[in-house]
């Protein structure tokens, strides 16, 4: 049986980070070369703030399988059809935002794997089993194996709901949407304020109660990184493609107008 693991939920289970990378301006298959050569672990395919389109993210996800590289697609919203075709056509994972529920959480797992898992349409040609012939039975059991389910939650609601969420069976993961969550709670880029660090004890505290992964996004620096990490944060979103182009971008052009004639 040809199944391609999935490296970043093997990291997970190990009890080890899963370490991505935001993929906002790549449009190219070697971005899945080059977030392997930096020691990445998968790929976030952003389909929710960007303009890249389907066959885009696909052609990426089919790229990241090739290297080793987990593809997980953020998909724009809950409509199940987000999610099945970037999953019919290579992603091992979907990232879904703006979680408020365990009636959203128990739809969006259902629609994300097969029966008896879930009701996801089989539609054959799996790229997560490398293209090889096998039962249908067999081919749907190993995908739902290897496939991730992330839930992002972003605002109070889905903090006061997140242990029923976390208990929603198909469920993998709890990503907070840092940068969201402070929005909603009426203090926007406040990241140091005692509410974010509550919503996430309460997050990780409910995804350990029921066996899942915490995971952070939107924050960047390496004090947040200790913070959260060490507090049991396992799935990290690092940063994007935009904010490490405009970081060293800055550098470059600071770097070489240094040397400019008096």
């Amino acid at each position: 049986m040809s199944v391609v693991v999935n490296h970043a939920k093997r990291q997970l289970r190990e009890g080890k980070l899963a370490i991505g990378l935001g993929l906002r301006q790549a449009r190219t298959v070697d971005s899945a070369q080059m977030l392997k050569t930096c020691g990445f672990d998968w790929a976030f395919i952003d389909c929710e703030h960007n303009s890249m389109d389907v066959d885009t993210a696909a052609q990426i996800a089919a790229a990241s399988l090739a290297v080793g590289i987990t593809p997980i697609a953020r998909v724009p919203s809950h409509e199940h059809y987000h999610a099945t075709r970037l999953l019919d056509n290579g992603a091992q994972g979907v990232v879904v935002p703006h979680v408020d529920s365990a009636d959203e959480a128990r739809r969006i797992a259902s629609f994300c794997r097969f029966p008896p898992a879930g009701h996801r349409s089989m539609g054959g040609g799996l790229q997560q089993i490398g293209f090889a012939p096998m039962p249908v039975a067999d081919a749907a059991r190993a995908v739902n194996e290897e496939t991730l389910v992330v839930l992002m939650i972003e605002s109070p609601q889905g903090v006061e709901h997140c242990d029923a969420i976390a208990a929603v069976p198909g469920v993998d993961a709890l990503l907070i949407g840092t940068n969201d969550l402070c929005f909603e709670m009426g203090i926007p880029g406040q990241f140091h304020d005692a509410r974010v660090v509550d919503a996430y004890k309460r997050v990780i505290g409910a995804c350990r109660k029921h066996g899942k992964f915490a995971g952070m996004g939107g924050l960047y620096t390496a004090e947040m990184f200790e913070r959260f990490v060490g507090m049991g944060v396992q799935l990290v979103l690092a940063g994007s493609d935009f904010s490490l182009l405009m970081q060293a971008g800055a550098a470059r052009a600071k770097l070489v107008r240094g040397y400019e004639a008096g």
